[in-house]
This record gives C-alpha cells, structure tokens and sequence, in this order.
C-alpha cells in the first residue's frame, strides 16, 4: 500500500517522465545517466523536478532566476516493526507538518510506502534542508515515544 503527499514541489519518476513525454523509460533513464535530465537518485529510483522536465522539453521554467547557491536535501528514511495504527499516525502528523506550517522558507516532497507483511514503514522526503530537518526531527520524535 502507498501513502503520503506531494507538497507544493512537482517531482515525477522516470516511469512517470516517460509517458508524458511519450518515450520509453529507458530512454529517459539513459537521458538522465547521460546527464541530460537533472535527477535525484532515491533508493533506487530516479525522481525528476518539474522544473527540470520544463527545462529539458524547453518549456521553460515559471521560477524566476534566484542567485547563489541553494541546497536540496533528500532522504530515505526507514522506520521497522511498525503496525499499522502506528503507520497511519506517524504519516498523517508527517504530512500535517509539512504542508501546515507556511513559516519554513522550502517546499517539501513527501512519499511513503508500508510493507504490511514486513511492518516496515518508508518515508521519503526531498526538499528545503530547513524543512527536511523538521520532518525528520518529528519522526524522530514520534519513533522514540512509540519505544517507551
């Protein structure tokens, strides 16, 4: 079973990239192994930005130009002998915190997945290093109150 939320931030898998484009995945994972196509590597499986996939159909980008540098976090994290009721909290206070607090300055992409034979709960979480952070301190948190 798959739950989470995309929050603000557009991102598509390489499968996803392909049928809109109308290529075949493997053409759109070579474009991204060629360096092409800006992706991020998560686990294994590519995720590109909207904003990318403009650039590289030459759609252009709606973002204005930003100057200096800016960072992009990405992570995997895995949370194990989670049951169900568990997996249903921790995702749903997950969620609310990335997409209730405007006061962070980055959007965040949240996905995760449940392993319901193996009680093993995958968040995965790309982003503003700012907001990442929070995420992860809230699993943190709600993972060390579960153990007590």
């Amino acid at each position: 079973m798959r739950y989470g939320a995309i929050v603000t931030l557009a991102v598509y898998s390489a499968e996803q990239v392909a049928d809109i484009l109308g290529l075949h995945v493997r053409t759109v994972r070579g474009y991204v192994r060629n360096g092409r196509l800006p992706a991020v590597r998560v686990g294994k499986q590519y995720r590109i930005a909207e904003r990318d996939l403009r650039a590289f159909t030459g759609m252009g980008s709606e973002e204005p130009a930003t100057a200096g540098p800016q960072a992009h976090a990405s992570t995997v994290v895995h949370i194990e002998n989670v049951d169900r009721l568990t997996m249903d909290r921790i995702t749903t206070h997950v969620t609310a915190s990335a997409i209730g607090d405007g006061s962070r300055p980055g959007a965040l992409d949240l996905h995760s997945t449940y392993d319901e034979t193996g009680c093993r709960l995958t968040v995965f979480i790309t982003g503003d290093p700012k907001s990442a952070a929070v995420v992860l301190d809230l699993i943190g948190e709600m993972t060390r109150k579960e153990q007590e």
